[in-house]
């Protein structure tokens, strides 16, 4: 398919959800995690530097190596502001695996950040609210002693309800779910897809879509739309 082609379904759906991932912010310089050359790169798994158990029992290690994930300097691409620019015009919701929060910083406002935001921190010991500069800083809080985190979900920890409530809801009122940027191999976010209600899906991504089969697609009778 054309990006014409592509342009023409979005532009005609009556409402649409974008399920974005670590693909849609690395124009913006923003690079995979799994990607990023830090100290502990070809030494530690980054699923293990992002877990909670390396939070707890190695909060220098865990801090270190988030450190590496912020870009406060970074900005929305065309991809984020397309994407805001659409929720003018119909209903338009976006459901984001990345925690950079540039969907927002563009202007979208029914955004879900399925996996929380690096800019959004508070203190485990007391639970108040700390500014992310603040943390960058230092990750002991100043004020108990307690360690700071980013309000993201990390390895081995569970997702709220509500988030996931609010993420099928966006996905099952979609007439088009468009994919960009992610694989979908991160469970339960790639789960996502099975709540999809109309036919249409789009991808827009560079590899191939864990989430989508040739099963599915000939068992529901779904159009799959790929653009590569």
């Amino acid at each position: 398919m054309d990006s014409q082609t592509a342009a023409k379904l979005i532009r005609e759906a009556k409402s649409c959800t974008f399920l974005t991932g670590a693909g849609v912010s690395t124009p913006s310089g923003i690079p995979d995690y799994r990607s990023l050359k830090g100290v502990y790169h070809g030494i530690q798994q980054p699923e293990y530097l992002l877990s909670h158990t390396c939070m707890v029992n190695e909060p220098d290690t865990f801090y270190q190596f988030v450190q590496h994930l912020y870009h406060p300097h970074a900005k929305p691409n065309v991809i984020h502001r397309t994407i805001a620019a659409l929720e003018t015009s119909r209903p338009v919701w976006t459901v984001s695996q990345n925690i950079d929060g540039l969907h927002k910083k563009a202007g979208s406002h029914h955004c879900i950040d399925f996996h929380g935001s690096l800019y959004r921190c508070y203190c485990r010991k007391c639970g108040q609210t700390v500014p992310w500069e603040t943390y960058l800083t230092d990750w002991h809080h100043s004020a108990c002693g307690g360690q700071i985190r980013p309000d993201i979900v990390l390895y081995e920890e569970g997702f709220a309800d509500d988030q996931i409530e609010a993420a099928i809801s966006a996905v099952t009122q979609a007439e088009l779910l468009v994919v960009v940027g992610t694989s979908l191999q991160v469970y339960p976010f790639a789960g996502l897809i099975q709540y999809q209600q109309t036919p249409s899906v789009l991808v827009i991504n560079q590899t191939p879509v864990a989430g989508i089969t040739a099963e599915q697609v000939l068992a529901r009778g779904e159009d799959i739309f790929a653009l590569v």
